[in-house]
């Protein structure tokens, strides 16, 4: 049997070093685009866990933070992203009807 639990999933405003140098080439076109979208890939890492006393009526937490992170810098990397993206959402909604073959390439 396997334990769920409800944690809310919150994010940790430090931007570490190495994110900032991924992002900066971006930087001026994030500030004058104001409803601006970039696609990226991005890794999170554990940062802080948040477990309420028994008589504390709060879900459990974890705070993550970006530790890695690579932007689209043209259409071509942009379009492709967004087809992994599209793919991976289809996996996880489809309740495991559409890629039911373990041996898939798909990953």
């Amino acid at each position: 049997m396997t334990l769920h639990i409800d944690a809310d999933v919150k994010f940790d405003s430090k931007v570490l070093t190495d994110v900032a140098e991924a992002l900066e080439p971006f930087s001026e076109a994030m500030f004058k685009q104001r409803g601006g979208r970039w696609i990226a890939v991005v890794e999170f890492g554990h940062a802080e866990r948040t477990e309420p006393g028994p008589d504390e009526d709060k879900n459990p937490s974890v705070k993550i933070r970006v530790t890695s992170v690579e932007v689209a810098a043209d259409e071509i990397t942009g379009g492709r992203l967004r087809n992994l993206q599209r793919e991976m959402y289809e996996r996880r909604t489809s309740g495991d009807t559409l890629f039911a073959d373990p041996d898939s390439d798909v990953a």
